[in-house]
């Protein structure tokens, strides 16, 4: 109700008794959308600061207001030490105008999203405060005011109509109609309800700020929880802007923060939820060195080239099902359950850790959604910001997720962690560069980029490999196996934990784990 012409009947009535016969000393803007206007007379100061933004327009008067040294821009320079000879308030409209001397003037046209203050020079609109409203240039001071038929005849021939009638009531007064079930009464009832309110509010006592509906709204009239009571209109009015601004804050920023983390804990859950789902079937499954156990104490029962055979599972006492491959041997096919069964071993490791880990992420999203929800002043707001996760993972996807090394001309890169680990194979790797990691331990990806389709030197390979030896489990072992393969045949299927892939063909490569860019650059 703060833009509503019941409000600037009061206001400029008031604006008039403070500023007639003051001049306008200073005209500026600091910030876009807003102007200070400084008006004085001999030691006496007033100011009134109009905040014309798109998502909330109002006026307010603070006893002082400071200029910055920087990004501030003089406007409305020729109004400046003119004097105020006259406010004018237009008839059911939202707007007045201050009458300077020499025929100036400025219209505050407060028309919520589409405020503006216009300047005039004998009648005619010459200067915009915001020109991204060019069709107010057009506006003609004579034609604002607005003579409305507001008698009880009236309201009868509109049956009831009220907004034909008061159609400057605005959107409070409709919510609080609603909310006594004004249309339920007959309309002897809704005219004498109506023409009560509308003396009240012609003749305000006092002027408040509320809360209505979950929102803050100035109000002639006190509805709803009244947190600010004025005498004054124009004190009223400044103690509503400086609440809504802090109020609003902290409710818009609370809302942020509190969406943000929901959206956190809920991924976060899903992520447990999951991780633990595949735990399960992981630990039901029989495991790889069970299922190689199993082919060991059956050698003779595997026909030749089977692509899979049933047999006794003498752990269970059930009959399991094992694919094999049929280019090996049942021993070489037990030789590679054997190696996955470490594989096994190191996955679950990963995903029990990976589950503690995100259990105490879930943990502080729900201490941190607490302290939002508890949180009612700035401060303590502004701290919260500061430590907003959203900002923390930007500011980490600023870095590159490798360490790079540079042999013979080609360029290695060496994940940092597992989350990492993923990134560089996934987001920064070529399907014909080349994968390495030590074999069967956990370790860091490596990447050794491809130099405009040069094949790769066996002494570059070796180097990369001796790479992600160093940056593995075996990096003290005398020698290590390290699997090499084109990124092409590197995948990592959904449900996997951080840092863990799928290699569908590799060759093994034996090197000294060995930090050999130190030796290349001792200094």
């Amino acid at each position: 109700m703060h833009n509503n012409y019941y409000v600037f009947r009061q206001l400029s009535q008031e604006l008039e008794s403070k500023i007639l016969g003051f001049e306008l000393l200073e005209c500026f803007s600091q910030s876009k959308d807003e102007l200070i206007l400084g008006f004085g007379l001999q030691k006496e100061e007033f100011y009134i600061k109009a905040s014309l933004k798109p998502e909330f327009s109002c006026l307010s008067f603070p006893n002082q207001f400071a200029r910055t040294k920087s990004n501030s821009i003089d406007l409305f320079t020729e109004y400046i030490n003119q004097k105020v000879t006259s406010i004018q308030q237009y008839e059911n409209e939202r707007c007045f105008t201050i009458h300077f001397e020499n025929d100036l003037s400025l219209l505050f046209k407060m028309h919520g999203n589409r405020s503006n203050i216009i300047g005039y020079k004998n009648q005619k609109a010459t200067k915009l405060f915001r020109n991204s409203f060019p069709q107010d240039i057009e506006l003609e001071l004579d034609s604002l005011d607005r003579t409305l038929d507001q008698s009880k005849e009236a309201f009868f021939k509109y049956d009831g109509n009220y907004q034909k009638l008061f159609p400057t009531f605005g959107k409070l007064i409709k919510q609080y109609f609603k909310s006594i079930h004004l249309q339920e009464k007959n309309l002897e009832e809704q005219w004498e309800i109506i023409s009560i309110l509308a003396e009240d509010i012609s003749s305000p006592k006092s002027f408040y700020t509320i809360i209505w509906n979950e929102e803050i709204h100035f109000s002639l009239i006190p509805i709803g929880e009244v947190i600010k009571e004025e005498k004054s209109c124009l004190e009223g009015i400044t103690q509503f802007f400086y609440t809504y601004a802090k109020e609003n804050f902290i409710r818009k920023e609370k809302k942020r923060l509190s969406k943000q983390l929901e959206k956190q804990r809920n991924q976060t859950i899903n992520y447990i939820k999951k991780s633990n789902q595949k735990l399960e079937e992981v630990i039901e499954k029989p495991g790889y060195n069970q299922l190689a156990d199993i082919l060991m104490a059956n050698m003779h029962q595997i026909p030749p080239h089977a692509k899979e055979v049933d047999l006794m599972n003498f752990y269970t006492n059930e009959m399991v099902k094992i694919p094999l491959k049929s280019n090996l041997s049942p021993q070489k096919n037990a030789e590679n359950l054997y190696r996955k069964s470490k594989n096994q071993k190191i996955e679950l490791q990963q995903l029990e850790a990976s589950i503690k880990q995100k259990e105490q992420e879930l943990e502080e999203i729900e201490h941190k959604l607490a302290e939002v929800n508890n949180t009612e002043d700035i401060k303590s707001l502004k701290k919260l910001i500061k430590q907003n996760p959203k900002q923390e993972r930007a500011q980490v996807e600023l870095k590159v997720p490798y360490k790079k090394f540079e042999y013979g001309g080609f360029i290695i890169l060496v994940g940092k962690g597992a989350r990492e680990n993923d990134e560089l194979t996934l987001k920064y790797a070529k399907k014909n560069d080349l994968w390495l990691h030590a074999k069967d331990v956990t370790g860091s990806h490596v990447v050794l980029k491809q130099q405009s389709n040069k094949p790769f030197p066996q002494d570059v390979i070796e180097h990369a490999a001796q790479t992600a030896a160093f940056y593995s489990k075996r990096k003290s072992d005398s020698l290590s196996p390290v699997i090499v393969t084109p990124k092409k045949y590197v995948r990592k299927p959904k449900g996997l934990p951080p840092g863990m892939v799928h290699v569908d063909k590799e060759d093994t490569i034996l090197v000294k784990p060995e930090a050999w860019w130190i030796a290349s650059n001792p200094s």
